[in-house]
């Protein structure tokens, strides 16, 4: 039984400090694969070089919608020119975060349609980071597909159905994080009933929101144990199937990856 934690941030403190251990402890745990997402163009080349250093990792290149306004502004033409590396697998994160704020919304819709481009051009999947913004999210997904299809999905999902069944229309997928152990996460659960198994993979974001019963501590790709073995009890099928079908998922989706062995 094999594993993937879809989403992690391997460069960012709590885990790099102890990268081989992360990385030894996740094996152990039988996730076998791993991929790390970039949130700056400025920090892409420790993201990269942590890929490159081992087989099961890959990595993806783009600017988180939280730094969309403090990053030097990309173009479609130079996340694409970064994608050609062997290791990057997709494009993002990025999309909206209406909830923090951080950066101007404006800029945050400029920056998550720049890489909307990219992912259309190169075919490689966008990994979209959506909070609070629903439903303009909803309007620009829609408005880009029609332009012209490109692969993605939406990570750590936590929004309603109406989000769910715009990514569902599209082909896209939904990756679920620890969330879906929390107490408080019922309404998400529920809404992830109704999702077809063939869109849903699995992730941490560690070092965040570690999955119970972890919570509040260090999150790490190992801890996608926990969270499968929630989603086996969402979906009512067992953990060995959970497996299997996530980790199909995620290799059909990003089929860049070169599967272990």
């Amino acid at each position: 039984m094999m594993l993937v934690d879809s989403h992690c941030h391997l460069n960012y403190k709590g885990l790099v400090e102890d990268i081989e251990g992360t990385i030894s402890r996740a094996i152990n745990a039988n996730v076998g694969y791993m991929l790390s997402i970039s949130t700056k163009l400025s920090d892409f080349s420790s993201v990269l070089a942590t890929a490159e250093a081992f087989s099961n990792v890959a990595c993806t290149v783009g600017i988180h919608p939280h730094e969309s306004d403090s990053e030097p502004q990309t173009n479609v033409t130079s996340l694409v020119e970064l994608t050609k590396h062997p290791k990057v697998l997709g494009i993002g994160e990025t999309g909206l975060d209406f909830y923090y704020d951080n950066a101007p919304r404006e800029a945050q819709e400029i920056s998550f349609r720049t890489h909307i481009q990219a992912s259309r051009e190169t075919q490689l999947p966008i990994i979209i980071h959506t909070r609070n913004a629903d439903e303009r999210t909803i309007e620009i997904i829609n408005e880009e597909q029609k332009i012209g299809y490109f692969p993605g999905l939406i990570h750590c999902f936590s929004a309603g159905k109406k989000l769910a069944k715009c990514v569902v229309d599209h082909g896209m997928a939904i990756s679920l994080s620890g969330i879906i152990t929390f107490k408080t996460a019922e309404d998400i659960r529920e809404t992830i009933k109704g999702i077809p198994l063939e869109y849903i993979l699995l992730e941490t974001d560690a070092p965040f929101l570690a999955p119970v019963p972890h919570r509040g501590k260090t999150n790490e790709p190992a801890f996608v144990t926990h969270t499968a073995a929630k989603a086996a009890e969402i979906f009512n099928i067992e953990p060995e199937l959970i497996a299997e079908v996530t980790t199909d998922n995620f290799f059909k989706l990003f089929s860049k990856a070169k599967r272990p062995l």
